[in-house]
């Protein structure tokens, strides 16, 4: 699975914005995706070979990256690591919701995912592994279009419709499978039902052979802070998978709340 590249914002398009900056944050985003050449890291960003080569001289300084002289290659430092560890914006849910979800995949049998919004990019933050050999694959910090998944439009419903139009605003929709929702009027319309009936379904919409039912998970406010999700491959799903699998799934959301309420 891989998620889209970052790309470069250009200087002055947003308030109070530093140009190089932004370009160093950019940077450490794709390097987040894993190691890349520094030829590749300009091409991908769209910017000048000479400002990238200044930026990651900078970052390999202070720690954020480092650089492989064997593979002429940069990633993350252990710095980066280091400040990530400071935020703890998810820790509360994923403690809470970690157990719980450890139950649900032996009752179930299949693949436990808990996830965040970021933009517009469902990002997982908590998976409970299926007990079978055969089972989705996935990893804690994963970033995946939200368009394209079932835990990605979940989180979307959290959006007031026009709220989620601006946020879409001038994005192309990436096709992953002939099911992928490709145009915006069609992800709304998607979104406004999964609002409607409390769960987002993904049919093979990202991978083929994988299917997905996923729900949002509200405050104490009511507003949507993540969304849990069972996995599994469709040669497992049978006719009547999505709402046998909705059930036991609403319950530990509903569990999960209650406890974020206390």
């Amino acid at each position: 699975m891989k998620s889209e590249p970052a790309t470069a914002e250009p200087a002055g398009s947003g308030p109070n914005v530093v140009k190089s900056a932004d370009r160093a944050l950019v940077i450490l985003e794709l390097l987040s995706r894993g190691r890349h050449r520094l030829s590749d890291i300009a091409e991908t960003l769209r910017l000048p070979l000479s400002s990238v080569h200044g930026l990651l001289g900078t970052l390999v300084h202070r720690g954020f990256a480092e650089f492989d002289p064997t593979t002429r290659t940069y990633g993350l430092g252990l710095k980066a690591w280091t400040v990530g560890q400071g935020y703890t914006g998810h820790r509360d849910i994923v403690g809470l919701a970690l157990p719980l979800m450890d139950r649900l995949a032996q009752r179930t049998g299949e693949t436990v995912q808990l996830s965040r919004l970021d933009g517009t990019e469902n990002v997982y933050i908590a998976i409970a592994e299926s007990p079978q050999p055969m089972k989705l694959v996935s990893a804690v910090g994963m970033r995946l279009p939200a368009h394209a998944v079932g835990l990605g439009k979940a989180l979307l419903t959290g959006l007031p419709q026009d709220e989620l139009a601006r946020r879409y605003e001038g994005v192309e929709l990436e096709s992953f499978t002939a099911n992928t929702v490709r145009e915006l009027p069609e992800l709304l319309a998607e979104v406004q039902e999964a609002r409607a009936r409390g769960y987002a379904a993904d049919d093979e919409e990202y991978i083929i052979g994988c299917r997905c039912v996923a729900m949002p998970i509200r405050d104490h406010s009511g507003d949507v802070v993540a969304a849990l999700s069972v996995s599994a491959p469709t040669p497992r799903c049978g006719p009547n998978w999505t709402e046998e699998t909705r059930v036991p799934l609403a319950e530990v959301v509903d569990a999960i709340e209650q406890q974020l309420r206390r």
